[in-house]
């Protein structure tokens, strides 16, 4: 990545893939107690693009909605005190389950990284935005509401070529900049940048990895 002077919180594509591989092995190890991230080479690659063409998918989230109880519906991707066994089967009404999808792909228009986003219910009926916000953390719903740099909308998947629900990056280069205090890394920019926009959506980072990320920028 660029050196300190003139870093302007982008990266590069080349870049986006040394991150995307960083990711993958960091949650691998971090033993989140959620699916990993894996990265999905684009195999009809389009003129011009790079061989490492691709993006990363996280998915299978679950959501588990207890109605009666609103105190114990709880976000499986948060940090637990008590850890969560992934592999535990629970007996609840499916219309209470909801399930998400995040994949981060490379934006060439803005160079940087780019969330997009689906939740459905068990039926694999698709959420809209309202259902989606009402399983979101109050601290997720503070952020959309308060934040100048973040907002979600609903673009085509630049390689499913769906409707994606997406968290624009219009604003993302400057945010970084002020985030990585001219400590630029490329293998550990998707970490740093994960650490702040999943917030968003309630998928948090583990404090290992962000904290390795620090201690990585201070060497």
């Amino acid at each position: 990545m660029e050196n300190q002077k003139s870093f302007d919180g982008t990266l590069s594509a080349d870049e986006f893939y040394i991150a995307a591989n960083t990711l993958c092995e960091k949650w691998k190890s971090a033993n989140t107690g959620l699916p990993d991230w894996t990265w999905v080479p684009y195999k009809r690659m389009p003129s011009g693009a790079s061989y490492n063409d691709g993006y990363l998918s996280l998915e299978s989230i679950y959501h588990i909605k207890f109605p009666k109880d609103p105190v114990k519906s709880r976000n499986l991707s948060e940090e637990d005190e008590e850890p969560v066994d992934s592999a535990t089967l629970v007996h609840v009404p499916s219309n209470v389950i909801h399930a998400y999808d995040f994949h981060i792909a490379y934006s060439h228009s803005y160079r940087d990284p780019v969330l997009y986003f689906n939740g459905h219910r068990s039926d694999g009926q698709p959420l809209d935005l309202d259902e989606m916000q009402k399983d979101l953390p109050e601290y997720s719903q503070k952020l959309l509401t308060e934040s100048k740099w973040t907002f979600i909308t609903v673009e085509e998947h630049p390689y499913l070529h769906q409707p994606w629900y997406m968290l624009h990056p219009c604003g993302t280069s400057d945010w970084m900049k002020l985030l990585l205090h001219g400590r630029p890394d490329a293998a550990d920019y998707l970490i740093s940048w994960l650490s702040v926009v999943g917030q968003t959506v309630g998928l948090r980072v583990p404090i290992s990895l962000v904290s390795s990320c620090a201690k990585h920028d201070s060497i």
